[in-house]
């Protein structure tokens, strides 16, 4: 894979919190929510007149981040409580992706 056209984005595993599958999945659509506020303030979707500048893109960096960290935190979950190996999880996502053209 051409390294040049990766971003290596690592979060960490969160202290103090005891998660499941189950409130893990329902934490990621809260997040995504947030997030599709955000890009809906963005976009004047909520009615409201937004002026598309710096805080609003960071808002949605934010609340991105937010739903990165739940993504992440399912795979602690999965690996951790589950078994699930995700290093062989994200090597198959990676060879799906280049079987499909997206990424070399």
């Amino acid at each position: 894979m051409d390294k040049s056209n990766m971003k290596t984005i690592t979060l960490p595993r969160l202290n103090k919190l005891t998660p499941t599958l189950e409130s893990t999945a329902l934490k990621l659509l809260e997040e995504a929510g947030e997030l599709a506020q955000a890009i809906g303030k963005f976009r004047n979707l909520s009615g409201e007149n937004y002026v598309v500048d710096e805080q609003v893109m960071e808002n949605i960096a934010s609340e991105l981040a937010d739903t990165a960290q739940t993504c992440i935190t399912m795979m602690y979950v999965l690996e951790e409580t589950h078994g699930v190996d995700i290093d062989k999880v994200i090597e198959q996502h990676i060879a799906k992706l280049k079987q499909k053209g997206y990424c070399d």
